[in-house]
Order: C-alpha cells, then sequence, then structure tokens
C-alpha cells in the first residue's frame, strides 16, 4: 500500500466563501476527505471500525495556508500517517495547486474511540495498526489552547446540519460556528494564515454553548467554548486561534 494517498479536487461554489475564497471548514474536509479515502486501502475506514465498535475522532488540527485557493481552480491533496504515538494517530496533509505549489497544509492529531462508551481507545488496545511515513516538513503537533477570557460573547444550539455520522457535531462545523463570528468585511481584508482547534469533549444535538472570543493584535481570534455540565459547573468543549 502506498505511504501517500492523493484526492484531486476542482472547487465549485460550494466550497467558496462570498468571496470565491476556500473556506476554513471546507479546507478541514477535504483533508478529512483524503484521511478517509486513504482509511479505505488501509483497511481502517468506518465501517470497518464500527464492527469493531470503534470510530475516528479529531481531537487537535493546525493549518498553515500559503494562500487560499479560488473556486475553479484544481488542487491536489496528499496526506499521510506519521508514526502512531502512545495515544493517537498524527496525519499530515499538504494540497497543491496546478502549477504544484503549495496551498495549504495540515496536521490532524487523531483518536480512536468506544462507539458505547464514548472513551478513547489507545492504539496499543485498539487492534488498529496504521503505518506511519516521516516525509519531511511535517507541522508539529499543536499543543493546548491555554484558556482565556474574552470581549466577544455569544450563545449557540448544535444543530441538526451540525451532526456527522458520529452523532456529534462534525469538526468542519467548528469553523463555521467561529468564522460566522467574525464580520465578512474583515475576512475580506484579512485572509487566514494559520488556525489551530483543539477538541475537547463531544457536542451532541440540543447541547447549548457558550462562545467567547477576543480579537487581539496581529490580528489574533481566541475563542473558548463551553457548556453546563451536569455538576452545575462548565466544562470547555472546544477552542480555537486564528492568525490572520
Amino acid at each position: 500500500m502506498e505511504a501517500v494517498f492523493r484526492q484531486t479536487h476542482t472547487l465549485t461554489d460550494i466550497h467558496v466563501d462570498c468571496f470565491g475564497r476556500l473556506k476554513a471548514s471546507v479546507l478541514l474536509y477535504l483533508a478529512q476527505e483524503a484521511a478517509g479515502g486513504h482509511c479505505i486501502a488501509l483497511h481502517t475506514d468506518w465501517q470497518t471500525l464500527k464492527e469493531q465498535n470503534m470510530f475516528w475522532a479529531i481531537i487537535r488540527h493546525r493549518v498553515q495556508i500559503t494562500r487560499m485557493p479560488m473556486k475553479g481552480e484544481t488542487i491536489t491533496v496528499e496526506t499521510w500517517p506519521l508514526p502512531t504515538t502512545r495515544s493517537a494517530f498524527p496525519r499530515s496533509t499538504v494540497a497543491y495547486d496546478e502549477k504544484g505549489q503549495e496551498v495549504f497544509r495540515t496536521i490532524g492529531l487523531w483518536v480512536l474511540m468506544d462507539t458505547r462508551s464514548r472513551k478513547m481507545i489507545l492504539p496499543a488496545k485498539s487492534g488498529v495498526m496504521v503505518p506511519g511515513t516521516i516525509r519531511g516538513g511535517e507541522l508539529a503537533v499543536p499543543g493546548s489552547l491555554v484558556p482565556h477570557g474574552g470581549e466577544g460573547r455569544a450563545e449557540r444550539t448544535v444543530g441538526y446540519t451540525d451532526l456527522d455520522i458520529n452523532g456529534h457535531m462534525n469538526n468542519t462545523r467548528y469553523m463555521d460556528w467561529v468564522d460566522d463570528l467574525i464580520p465578512s468585511a474583515f475576512h475580506r481584508d484579512h485572509p487566514l494564515k494559520e488556525f489551530t482547534v483543539c477538541y475537547l469533549n463531544e457536542a451532541k444535538e440540543g447541547q447549548k454553548l457558550t462562545l467567547n472570543w477576543n480579537l487581539g493584535e496581529g490580528p489574533v481570534f481566541q475563542l473558548d467554548a463551553h457548556r453546563d455540565n451536569p455538576g452545575g459547573g462548565q466544562e470547555r468543549v472546544f477552542s480555537a486561534q486564528l492568525i490572520f
């Protein structure tokens, strides 16, 4: 099995924002689709894992953007797994335009989850083997984002269109939520250069999340999302940092 998996996409209206640029959420979707295609080839796909009461979940994502490709462009997405760690399966992804120039690269930290308990399964106990490759130039896996307060505050409820086949909010939808907090005029004048998302807890349908954010010098946009827990306190659901 080839260590690197490739997919080609021509960007259409569904992929881009009102300025014709690839959406950050769709960038994550393309990385997810490439990973999914590679998992089919590696026999670690959703259906195979479902039969073993497991599924893939991503807990951290870091993205560096050379430039956001535009509507009508054709890009090639390459992905490969890095050596498995004690607790997770890192995966690198790089995309190129038709001239072979890099447009973005990502590093994602994937874990296996038990479909019943919704708890993480360590690789050594999962029986899942993923051959890792280091090609050079891979991004470092991001650390956790430090909690912070923010001047901005909003509430949003997880809805039907946020959910994926695993019954929780899909990793790509978090970036739609984040981008919706920023006016389109700011997006127009400040192309996104880099972002990190840390997924800390599953978000389920009907759950109300409180979003606290701050736009600081750089510009750098930082966000923490919390929800009420059964004990009466609050717990972080996800955090994000965007660098423009």
